[in-house]
Parts: C-alpha cells; sequence; structure tokens
C-alpha cells in the first residue's frame, strides 16, 4: 500500500494541523490579537492544506505530489512566520511546520522519483 510508505509524512501533516490549530486559537488570546494577524492567517492556511495532503496521500490520489510540494511551501512560510514570535504556542508551530514541510519534500522527491521510474504518478487512473 503507498500510503504506507508515507505514513511519516501523513503523521506529520497532521500533527502539524493540529499545532497549527493550536497556535491560531492561542494567538487569538494574546494581549494584542491584531499583531499576530499574519501568524494566525498563515496558521489556518497551514492546516487546511496538511489536513488535504495528508487525506490526498491516504487516497493515493495522482495530486499529492503536487498538494505535497505546495504544503512544504507553506508550512516553510507558517514556520517562518511562528519563529519570529517568543510565544511557546508559536516556537511549537514553528517546530511542526519545519518537520512537516521537510517529511512533504521528502514525499514529494521519492514520490516523484518513483513515478518517472514506473511512467506513472501515484495512484494514476
Amino acid at each position: 500500500m503507498i500510503q504506507n510508505q508515507f505514513q511519516s509524512c501523513i503523521q506529520a501533516c497532521y500533527e502539524c494541523a493540529q499545532a497549527c490549530d493550536t497556535c491560531a486559537a492561542a494567538c487569538l488570546q494574546e494581549p494584542d490579537p491584531k499583531m499576530m494577524a499574519r501568524c494566525i492567517e498563515l496558521d489556518n492556511e497551514c492546516a487546511a492544506i496538511c489536513r488535504l495532503a495528508a487525506q490526498l496521500m491516504s487516497r493515493s490520489t495522482e495530486h499529492a505530489i503536487q498538494v505535497c510540494q505546495l504544503c512544504a511551501d507553506i508550512c516553510e512560510a507558517c514556520g517562518d512566520e511562528c519563529a519570529q514570535h517568543q510565544a511557546q504556542h508559536c516556537q511549537d508551530c514553528a517546530a511542526a511546520c519545519r518537520r512537516c514541510a521537510q517529511e512533504c519534500r521528502n514525499m514529494s522527491q521519492s514520490a516523484a522519483g518513483a513515478a518517472s521510474m514506473s511512467g506513472s504518478q501515484i495512484g494514476s487512473h
């Protein structure tokens, strides 16, 4: 089963989504939530793309590679933003985002390599 091959990436995506949800909720409780607007925005985007990437990998769809590449980019942006804030929830989120970005890059590279060797995308019709 191909999703077993990407289980660590799927897990990292779900963990990142949860960290982003926690961070966004905690940012809203900060003394000046307006100062956290960019962080909250990226947390929400990151959580959404992480869940989508995990779902597509679980279903072995042909678009999982491209979504994981985008997920890595959004995770990196979110991680960079969160790392700028001292709050522990932001630091925890930044770490989860960086792990997920690396897992998604690894997945994309290994899946793309396998697809080019076999002449097909994962889960092609």
